[in-house]
């Protein structure tokens, strides 16, 4: 059974959470996590977050978010739980941890924990139980679109659970993007590694293309109009063509994320039996780019380690007189909400 958030089963009776009663909490606002919370508060949802820099979502406090000091206080009170962090360590840290959520939450109460990070589907297996155990309810629900859909509310989620609690969570979703309902627990998380299997090779093609474009002599960008209106055209041509053309590699999703999340392709296939030949190569090729320092800059990034083993680049465009604000990245944490960079101004030019 598939369900789309949009298009709800009539049959699925449980009441739904709403706007204006509803008491949302949220862990975990980086790039994506920041812009997610932003969104679900913009919608009326009354929202306590905790975040490891306090200074980074100083934006939401503004608009009425309540900050606590720990996940668990994250935990007490609260009826839906979101978690956006970077790995399943810290997923297992701030849900199951001594002072993780459901140290918090109060048994029988209810509440549901939504996991949005890229996660193994065993841990998210493991919190279903725990959650069950205590009387809540758990959702993996990872997502695909990178920053601009996470700004513009527009990710593709992907979600594993009880089909009622995921349409229980409909309207939340709604706020955020459009929903698939996969399958028990852990659904959600098998979903998104695939995703990124083939994400992976897409971004892989996306990079090869250029520079053999690049290296004939061929304008790269007319190249690239030239195949968005054939077969080749993709979202991920769209959303990152003209960024790599740009050599503009601030971060939607990091290269380091992409590594982790090809690495769980990997233990699951070898434990499965499943030949994933393509994947060894790329999970190697962002190795090589978490080695050479660049795990923090977007996945597009990948098309850098592809110009090493050429020896050929894309040229650098020139700055012009508007980027003045312009500053090289130093650390990741440039990139989060209040780091001081300006996403739109970001380049990292040369190779």
């Amino acid at each position: 059974m598939v369900i789309h958030s949009k298009h709800r089963s009539a049959g699925m009776a449980e009441e739904q959470f709403t706007a204006g009663r509803t008491r949302v909490g949220w862990v975990g606002t980086g790039v994506m996590g920041f812009a997610m919370c932003e969104r679900v508060q913009t919608a009326g949802y009354q929202i306590t977050v905790y975040a490891r820099t306090p200074s980074k979502i100083r934006g939401l406090c503004e608009k009425g978010a309540v900050l606590v000091d720990s996940p668990m206080a994250v935990g007490e009170r609260r009826d839906v739980i979101f978690t956006m962090v970077n790995d399943p360590s810290d997923v297992r840290e701030v849900v199951l941890g001594t002072k993780g959520i459901l140290s918090g939450v109060a048994p029988g109460s209810g509440t549901v924990l939504v996991d949005m990070t890229s996660n193994q589907p065993s841990l998210a297996r493991e919190i279903y139980e725990e959650a069950r155990a205590k009387g809540c309810e758990s959702v993996d629900a990872p997502v695909s679109g990178a920053d601009k859909g996470a700004k513009d509310g527009t990710l593709a989620i992907m979600a594993g659970g009880r089909a009622e609690t995921v349409a229980k969570l409909d309207p939340l979703f709604r706020v955020m993007g459009s929903t698939t309902y996969l399958g028990p627990p852990g659904s959600g998380q098998s979903c998104k590694i695939a995703n990124h299997i083939a994400t992976a090779a897409s971004l892989r093609g996306l990079s090869e293309g250029l520079v053999f474009a690049d290296k004939v002599g061929l304008d790269v960008s007319k190249y690239l109009s030239a195949v968005s209106r054939g077969v080749m055209g993709s979202k991920v041509m769209g959303l990152f063509g003209g960024r790599v053309i740009e050599r503009d590699f601030a971060p939607g999703g990091f290269a380091n994320y992409m590594l982790k999340d090809l690495g769980m392709a990997l233990q699951g296939s070898e434990e499965m039996g499943v030949s994933l030949p393509e994947t060894a190569l790329h999970h190697q090729l962002y190795m090589s780019m978490k080695a050479n320092g660049d795990g923090f800059l977007g996945c597009h990034v990948l098309i850098t380690a592809i110009e090493r083993l050429s020896n050929h680049s894309l040229p650098s465009p020139p700055l012009s007189t508007h980027n003045c604000n312009y500053k090289p990245c130093t650390s990741f944490s440039d990139f989060l909400p209040g780091g001081g960079i300006d996403r739109a101004l970001f380049l990292k030019v040369g190779t």
